[in-house]
């Protein structure tokens, strides 16, 4: 039943540790009375660990970017859940997204522009919300140094402080990862 948890893209295998994570959401939708409709229909697509430190690692669930705002409600228990079964792992949930090229064309019989929504900026920003939800962004800042280098520095909602102030390091390694770009969060 586990295996009803995880759908990969184009029917591939998932691997050990997603099997281990699917598993852990089934155990989950089991256990947890409260939460178990919601979770019945979710699944995922994907799950790898990530080094945040020489000793400290991160877990990063992707699902399907249709399915994000149903697992947005439950999101909180879920990785307070999983943080438990992963002994102290930090847990984040990422939706797949769609990166167009700026030379994108549309099919036959349909013209317009590539939609917004899909340009590789507004991807790289949305993967930063869903790094850090529920905490919210109030503001962003591009810092630019001589050398060329540039550093995005990201101020989060203040009333989530003590929540996410030791997920900071984890925030700033995953997103560096994931998109290439350093960031650092205050």
């Amino acid at each position: 039943m586990a295996s009803q948890k995880i759908q990969k893209l184009n029917g591939a295998e998932p691997d050990g540790f997603e099997t281990t994570v699917a598993t852990e959401l089934f155990n989950l939708e089991m256990s947890a009375t409260d939460i178990k409709p919601i979770l019945r229909n979710l699944y995922i697509t994907a799950a790898k660990e990530i080094d945040v430190s020489a000793t400290k690692k991160a877990i990063v669930i992707s699902v399907p970017y249709k399915l994000l705002a149903q697992f947005h409600k439950i999101q909180p228990k879920i990785i307070r859940e999983l943080e438990k079964k992963f002994s102290g792992k930090h847990v984040m949930i990422v939706a797949n997204r769609t990166i167009l090229g700026k030379s994108y064309s549309r099919k036959a019989g349909v013209s317009g522009p590539r939609p917004r929504s899909r340009t590789l900026t507004k991807v790289q920003d949305s993967i930063l919300e869903d790094l850090v939800f529920p905490t919210e962004i109030v503001g962003k800042r591009t810092r630019c140094k001589v050398d060329g280098s540039k550093t995005l520095r990201v101020f989060l909602d203040p009333k989530d402080q003590v929540n996410v102030e030791n997920k900071l390091e984890t925030f700033a390694s995953v997103y560096a990862k994931l998109t290439n770009k350093n960031v650092q969060f205050t």
